[in-house]
């Protein structure tokens, strides 16, 4: 049987979910204040943010966690009982959620968690390849410097599903839900699929060599660094059946010139969703892969509804 591959405009679409910077018109990619936040911070700005809390707009105040020798930004709204923390795409950082922080927290009275993943917004950039398993790492660091071990609502966009996914296998205690929106997971990335993937982001990754340094290169660089082997090993992660899950699906998904791509990553959230009963199954209708920017609403009611859930 013929195989249409994803074509240019469609497979740089497709990079912000892989967290491979997109760089054509329209695609999502780190905004024009990436750059110099993505960078390691000097010591000017180092000492701005030494202190553990600092006030920040909307009433969040920043923490730096200190985490394997790097810092991260944390970004806190508090609030009474549970916590919903919102994990950002690729490429992309704590900004992402600021429309939907304060209509969560005053809907919920939840404290609501935003940070910055390293080498984004103003945590610090750690050399070499992007490693899940240091992603993990940071955001339970951070969560536990926090004093949060226990009834979080993890809420994933695009690449921080695979956050979630390893981060619910390792830590299912500290979850009493997620809402994963338009995430990564590991049905997708199957041994037909990656390669696929890989070629079509090879012109993007050339292309980057040639100015390593800057910071949205960087980014797509250190995420390709052993793409095919992480992804092998993603596709064997379980997500653990004592944590409820509600899958959301773009209208569009990350493929929507190729529509071969496009149902695999379809049927890849509903073979997730239909893996245990617990897990709800649902299409942000008329959105893009940016569905927490298309639809807020409805990312912010589907979050409500996980939280009313369980309690």
């Amino acid at each position: 049987m013929s195989r249409t591959a994803p074509n240019h405009r469609s497979v740089n679409r497709a990079l912000s979910t892989l967290a491979l910077l997109a760089f054509t018109a329209g695609a999502v990619t780190a905004c024009s204040d990436h750059g110099s936040a993505a960078k390691h911070p000097t010591s000017q700005s180092a000492a701005s943010s030494s202190s553990p809390e600092t006030s920040q707009a909307g009433g969040a105040k920043l923490h730096m966690i200190d985490n394997d020798g790097h810092r991260l930004a944390f970004y806190v709204t508090r609030g009474n009982g549970s916590t919903i923390v919102l994990d950002s795409g690729g490429g992309e950082y704590s900004s992402q959620w600021k429309d939907i922080v304060p209509k969560l927290h005053a809907a919920t009275g939840a404290t609501v968690i935003t940070y910055d993943r390293a080498g984004l917004g103003k945590s610090d950039v750690v050399p070499g390849p992007w490693k899940v398993e240091s992603a993990v790492s940071d955001l339970k660091a951070g969560l536990e410097q926090l004093g949060v071990t226990k009834d979080v609502t993890l809420v994933s966009h695009s690449q921080a599903g695979e956050i979630a996914n390893y981060f619910a296998k390792d830590n299912p205690e500290m979850l009493s839900g997620a809402v994963l929106v338009d995430a990564n997971l590991p049905q997708f990335f199957t041994d037909e699929e990656i390669p696929r993937l890989v070629a079509a982001t090879q012109p993007e990754v050339d292309a980057a060599k040639k100015d390593p340094d800057k910071p949205e290169n960087r980014q797509l660089i250190s995420t390709t660094e052993g793409f095919a082997a992480a992804h092998k090993a993603f596709h064997q992660v379980t997500w653990p059946d004592s944590v409820p899950a509600t899958v959301i699906v773009s209208e569009k998904t990350p493929f929507e010139a190729s529509p071969e791509d496009a149902q695999r990553w379809r049927d890849a959230a509903a073979q997730f969703a239909h893996g245990a009963p617990n897990r709800t199954l649902v299409t942000a209708e008329g959105t893009s892969h940016e569905v927490p920017t298309d639809r807020p609403d409805f990312v912010l009611k589907e979050i409500e509804d996980m939280c009313a859930t369980q309690h």
